[in-house]
């Protein structure tokens, strides 16, 4: 380097090395360079298992990381990434769970990323069937005017609750999920406490069965349910109009037991990735890549459809993505990273 004065030659040297850390930084991971592995949270639905494989495929092949994965409800999993027992729950549900929002204020845990573009909806649905019928199966419309939950507490006798037939049957979340919690508050809020029984899955999976069994026999059915999800890719599905996004009533229905809730759709949700601040601090280049992985929710849709019809298994179908949408790889990572996690799908 020929540099007239050796303050400018010391200033240029320092400015190139700091460049060269930089990009080295971006591309390794210190938290796997000290052999210890990434430790994911477990998620018990299809979304957050295809989000959960396609993250941490791209850390092992891409930073060469070891990556493990612990079962647990989310109380317990969303606590362990608070303590860093555990690193990374990834499709956290942003403001809805308020031990995480005290968890994050307390600088305990980061809230990074946005998984789906656009963000998550969610709400009451009925079988497409029920509105329009299905002339293949030779199925009539039995409410063909039904669009929202204002017209809810006409049709009470079409949702019939087997074990109270004077009821209908509204299908919640399991206890302890938070979207139960504010369904209950919804159904008073609604005015539809009296005529609908609030009915319980005792698991996510007793909760898709249920929805499984009432579609495959053609039967009406009222329920909660979410998007992006398997079961909404798979089984046609109207949602019915709720009143505008409120924030003051949302307010008396979010982690609330007000006893008289106003009425508010649930707001777009945008879904997060969770990762402990010890590991989100001492490993700027995996933090960075959770921070940008998004995928279109065409995306993720077709991909769950694929889960629900086709059994591929999560891993798999994160494999199959990749391949398949380099130029959102390149997004996420730098390029000799995305190089990496190619050479491994293509050997």
């Amino acid at each position: 380097m020929n540099c007239q004065k050796l303050l400018v030659c010391a200033a240029v040297t320092l400015g190139l090395a700091g460049v060269s850390f930089s990009a080295s930084a971006a591309t390794t991971s210190a938290w796997c360079s000290s052999g210890k592995p990434i430790r994911f949270a477990e998620v018990g639905w299809d979304s957050g298992k295809f989000f959960t494989e396609i993250a941490r495929y791209v850390v092992e092949k891409g930073y060469g990381c070891k990556t493990e994965t612990v079962g647990g409800s989310n109380s317990i999993t969303t606590g362990a990434v608070a303590t860093n027992d555990l690193q990374v729950f990834v499709e956290y549900w942003n403001g809805r769970t308020s031990a995480i929002e005290a968890a994050a204020k307390e600088g305990k845990i980061k809230v990074i990323g946005d998984l789906v573009k656009g963000g998550s909806v969610e709400g009451f649905y009925v079988p497409e069937y029920v509105v329009k019928g299905d002339p293949k199966r030779g199925l009539k419309p039995i409410a063909a005017d039904l669009k929202s939950v204002s017209q809810l507490q006409s049709y009470s006798k079409i949702f019939i609750d087997p074990e109270d037939p004077s009821k209908g049957s509204f299908l919640n979340c399991p206890i302890g999920w938070q979207c139960e919690s504010d369904n209950t508050q919804k159904l008073k809020a609604y005015q539809l406490d009296k005529e609908y029984s609030n009915t319980h899955p005792g698991t996510g999976a007793a909760m898709d069965a249920t929805i499984s069994s009432a579609y495959e026999r053609g039967k009406p059915i009222l329920y909660y349910y979410f998007q992006p999800s398997t079961l909404l890719a798979r089984y046609p599905s109207i949602r019915l109009d709720e009143p505008a996004f409120n924030e003051a009533c949302w307010k008396t229905i979010n982690n609330s037991k007000d006893a008289n809730p106003c009425p508010s759709a649930s707001p777009i949700t945008n879904l997060k990735i969770l990762v402990s601040t010890p590991f989100a601090n001492g490993d700027p280049s995996i933090t960075d890549f959770l921070s940008k992985m998004s995928l279109p929710m065409s995306a993720v849709s077709q991909a769950l459809s694929s889960m629900g019809s086709s059994k591929v298994d999560p891993r798999t179908l994160a494999v199959q993505y990749i391949k398949s949408n380099p130029q959102e790889l390149a997004t996420w990572v730098p390029a000799s990273v995305a190089q990496k996690v190619e050479a491994s799908i293509s050997k």
